[in-house]
């Protein structure tokens, strides 16, 4: 007969080596040995989206208007990845595997076809498919902790994974249900990336876990996914929380507008020429749960503009006051020459770069520069060596800026008007050109606005 005191110590040790079983069960998504996937499979193990449409139309148009369809196709990064990247690693060989590894998340089903540089989508190929429903849906958790450069397991076949089964069975596939659906980390296998040199180049699901929202339990997908009545597919029920397939961000111009709340006031209402003014402006991240700008940061760019028109309709341009941390001369617009480093791809020999930020002098400006192995800014995160100041706006995070305007002797006397504006825009201008971008990557998006008004006494 065994004592009380064994039969107890049997009982501790089975309790703690079943917690160990639960928690391993729990974190197996991130502990399973990083797999190689670049060329382990084939198109013809994975099925095409318009295949799925024939069941989940809604989700599927939803999917053919976001950037999620377009990742492969979408203009300016068939420019970046053929005329930058490859070009790149033509000349840099040691790039090659990076720049391979821009199809893990750009074109996955590419990548793991093996076949790279993929065709270029005006072939057509399956590469033109981008991050689609049999991508997302087949991923089973992540190989690393945090997730990061495409380190999804995934396995083709018959089996798809979600967040919900349907009360009826589909006849196409099985469902199983994997609460990594419900998880950021899902995001962050593609919305996170190192380097070549291990540097965070993109690192949006690490600023959500930073901020705010992830304490509070608020998801990318409670933003980006919103829930609402939808028919999971054609033989199903509508749910009320269904997760729409919209994807909107950074390229939806109804997701940039009003993402930032701004004001401004004077320091006094009424000057004479000459008499200096100091406008304050308040700047409120109210709606990301992550930076702004996020993601695509080396190419993206956003700033302040305060301009002041009088009562005859001449306008002054405002420029910021320096606030004097290190590495501001970046965040304040000014005749700069910069992506010096583009030349190497571009086979131009002492390539002088372009104008760093074309917008108007004085602005100030959010965004984190990326320097390449020489020190030079540059917008190929493949090249990235380090990080300079970063200046953007996180969740809830309010700046205050502040702009002195001496008065102009000859303003007309009457109510001036001062507008501050914060603009936003995809790919500075200048590269947008100098490429041949289609100018809608560098259009402007006009996050908010506000106005104020002071009297110039005669």
């Amino acid at each position: 007969m065994k004592s009380k005191k064994g039969t107890r110590t049997n009982y501790i040790v089975l309790t703690v080596i079943f917690a160990a079983l639960i928690l391993t069960a729990f974190s197996v998504r991130f502990m399973l040995p990083q797999e190689d996937l670049k060329g382990k499979y084939t198109y013809k193990d994975f099925e095409s989206a318009k295949k799925c449409r024939s069941c989940h139309i809604d989700f599927y148009e939803q999917w053919t208007q976001s950037m999620m369809s377009q990742a492969y196709t979408h203009h300016w990064d068939e420019i970046e990845y053929f005329d930058l990247a490859v070009a790149h690693a033509l000349v840099k060989p040691e790039l090659k595997d990076a720049v391979d590894g821009c199809n893990g998340c750009h074109t996955p089903m590419a990548y793991m076809g093996g076949t790279l540089p993929p065709p270029r989508p005006e072939a057509n190929s399956m590469a033109n498919e981008s991050v689609s429903c049999e991508v997302c849906h087949l991923v089973q958790g992540a190989h690393t902790d945090p997730p990061f450069n495409f380190s999804y397991i995934i396995r083709p076949g018959m089996t798809k994974y979600s967040s919900r089964k349907s009360e009826t069975e589909s006849p196409a596939h099985k469902i199983v249900v994997s609460d990594f659906y419900k998880t950021t980390e899902f995001c962050g296998n593609c919305h996170n990336e190192k380097s070549p040199f291990g540097i965070w180049v993109k690192s949006t699901q690490l600023e959500w876990l930073e901020g705010p929202y992830s304490k509070e339990g608020v998801r990318c997908q409670d933003c980006h996914m919103p829930k609402g009545p939808m028919q999971y597919a054609i033989m199903g029920k509508t749910y009320e929380d269904a997760r729409l397939h919209l994807f909107h961000g950074a390229h939806d111009p109804g997701k940039v507008r009003g993402t930032i709340e701004l004001r401004i006031q004077p320091d006094l209402r009424d000057a004479e020429p000459g008499e200096k003014v100091i406008f304050t402006v308040a700047l409120f991240n109210q709606k990301t749960g992550h930076k702004f700008p996020t993601g695509s940061v080396e190419d993206r760019i956003a700033w302040l503009h305060v301009e002041a028109t009088d009562a005859k309709g001449n306008v002054y341009n405002l420029q910021v006051d320096k606030k004097g941390f290190e590495g501001e001369e970046y965040t304040i617009s000014g005749d700069y020459l910069a992506y010096q480093d583009m030349g190497v791809p571009l086979g131009i020999s002492d390539f002088k770069g372009v104008q760093r930020d074309g917008i108007p002098h004085g602005n100030r400006i959010f965004r984190m520069p990326y320097f390449d192995p020489e020190g030079r800014m540059t917008i190929m995160q493949w090249n990235t060596a380090s990080l300079g100041v970063d200046y953007r706006i996180g969740p809830r995070e309010t700046k205050v800026e502040k702009f002195t305007f001496r008065v102009p002797y000859n303003a007309a006397p009457g109510e001036m008007t001062i507008r501050a504006v914060l603009n936003y825009q995809l790919l500075v201008k200048p590269v947008t050109d100098f490429l041949k971008v289609p100018p809608d990557e560098s259009e402007i998006m006009m996050v908010n606005e506000h106005f104020t008004t002071i009297k110039i006494l005669p």
